[in-house]
């Protein structure tokens, strides 16, 4: 699909990527010992799922307010906006939009369990 007429990529990078690799890993490892079912496997099956949707619309996503985007996001990657999705398990995907005259990039930046999710945003448990 596009978007504003252009063609959209999905971009898994930096930490995302290593957390998909590790996940990819483990995924593998238990198939391999004949491992049907597991809380990884679901979670990776719905990374491919919000990545399909993303591919469709990059803005499919919650919306984070500018004034609550993580300085590391800002420093490592010059983020100017922040999406996130929430995955199965309470894990929840971060990403940023970035457009150019040729195309539309959702670069996926973290994929967090929900108590670094909380950490990464300030936000304490009572």
């Amino acid at each position: 699909m596009t978007l504003k007429g252009k063609p959209t990529r999905v971009i898994i990078t930096g930490a995302a990527r290593k957390e998909l690799d590790g996940l990819n890993n483990a995924v593998d490892d238990e198939r391999r010992r004949g491992i049907t079912k597991s809380d990884r496997q679901t979670l990776l099956r719905s990374i491919e799922q919000k990545v399909a949707l993303l591919k469709d619309n990059p803005e499919y996503g919650t919306h984070i307010p500018k004034d609550r985007i993580p300085k590391e996001y800002v420093k490592a990657y010059e983020v100017s906006n922040l999406w996130k999705v929430n995955l199965s398990g309470a894990w929840r995907m971060l990403y940023t939009v970035r457009g150019s005259d040729v195309e539309i990039i959702a670069l996926i930046l973290d994929i967090v369990d929900h108590g670094a999710y909380d950490k990464k945003f300030g936000y304490r448990r009572k």
